[in-house]
């Protein structure tokens, strides 16, 4: 396996990486939390101008049809200078599900909108009590002539204040617990029966609960067999990969933040960097990024095969390493700053806490644990052979 970006992909990463580095620093960061967005819509305008909306496109539709690699040049960049951004939630994960979409009219409707930025569509698929596969799902669907009605509550969807349409997971049939019965739709965000109430995450980026009391849907992918968990597998592929290099990202930084910063404070004469067990601390949160580095591009890998228990094995423990070194790492990098790393001028702080909601979203460290147990207690892995609700932690 190639665990090194190509050419093309280096590019893209350079690019954002000058983007950000000219018009994305540790004031313009808190300025943009600050502000009533939660985000850049500057820096929004020129990553679109760029073309990263299109990324996960196929090109049919004037995408650029890459892979998540690509998106984790991109995502990796993101993380190192704390960017707030919807390229996630409301542009590449949408993608990935409407390119499976039951119908050519809703492929073609939707994925050049997303592909050119003209339209938000948020993710919305989490929710209490759920687990990360969409086996048990209290959001319900129900058929009501040639359309249908959603009823349920998603919290925690990023970016929801800003989008024009959601895209909700549900049941439609089956019990819960089941693998079969899941199915995706659009809502739109002004229709009847839809309440949204924005709010902000730990690291200040911006969410929102979204209720659904009978609203109308258009629904994405096939009701009968396993068409929509195959759609929810491809995006929560994608959208793990996607946020394990954007904790590298944040690791990293801290990292050179933590180095710049024992390099130039002194404490009885001498810099910190010159105390050995400093130095013996700092190099662990290396080994640390490295392997999360490591398993962050098997984790991109793996998302272009989301239905292969080996990559979905690959996945799981990806987001469990990733997430418990990025914790690691960026609590050292506090500890070694002391108290100037807990204040809100200083950047170490906010990265502790970016990898600490990312490490929550798309299931935390004890979902992947439980899943990846099952997948590897099965012998031949199979997609359909779950723990019950009550074996999870």
């Amino acid at each position: 396996m190639n665990f090194e970006l190509d050419e093309g992909q280096r590019a893209l990463q350079d690019s954002v990486a000058r983007l950000l580095a000219d018009h994305h620093g540790l004031e313009r960061y808190r300025a943009a939390a600050a502000s009533e967005a939660g985000y850049s819509a500057g820096i929004d305008a020129q990553m679109v101008q760029m073309g990263l909306p299109a990324m996960l496109v196929p090109e049919a539709y004037g995408g650029i049809g890459g892979n998540a690699t690509d998106l984790m040049a991109v995502m990796r960049e993101g993380g190192r200078s704390l960017l707030a951004s919807p390229l996630l939630p409301c542009s590449v994960l949408p993608a990935v599900v409407l390119a499976q979409a039951r119908s050519m009219a809703l492929r073609d409707r939707w994925l050049t909108a997303l592909a050119t930025g003209e339209v938000r569509i948020a993710w919305a698929h989490e929710e209490p009590g759920s687990d990360l596969e969409g086996r048990w799902l209290a959001t319900r669907a129900r058929r009501e002539g040639e359309g249908w009605r959603l009823a349920g509550l998603k919290p925690n969807v990023l970016f929801g204040a800003i989008a024009g349409h959601f895209l909700v997971s549900a049941r439609v049939a089956a019990e819960d617990g089941e693998a079969a019965g899941l199915a995706l739709f659009l809502v739109a965000a002004d229709a009847p029966g839809v309440a949204c109430r924005p709010h902000r995450l730990v690291d200040d980026t911006p969410a929102a609960t979204v209720s659904f009391h009978d609203a109308p849907a258009t629904i994405v992918t096939d009701v009968s067999g396993d068409a929509g968990l195959a759609a929810l597998h491809s995006a929560l592929a994608v959208g793990i990969a996607a946020l394990c290099a954007d904790m590298v990202g944040a690791m990293e930084a801290a990292v050179k933040l933590t180095i710049e910063y024992l390099n130039v404070r002194k404490q009885f004469g001498q810099v910190l960097a010159a105390n050995q067990a400093l130095r013996h601390r700092v190099a662990e949160m290396h080994v640390g990024v490295e392997m999360a580095a490591s398993m962050a591009i098997a984790a991109a890998v793996a998302a272009g095969r989301p239905e292969d228990p080996e990559a979905r094995c690959d996945l799981h423990r990806a987001k469990l390493l990733v997430g418990r070194n990025a914790r690691d790492v960026c609590h050292a990098a506090i500890q070694l700053h002391g108290g100037i790393g807990m204040t809100q001028e200083y950047a170490v702080g906010h990265y502790l806490r970016r990898v600490h909601v990312l490490d929550q979203l798309f299931g935390q460290a004890g979902t992947h644990a439980a899943d990846l147990d099952a997948l590897l207690s099965a012998g031949d892995p199979n997609p359909a052979t779950f723990h019950s609700r009550g074996d999870r932690p």
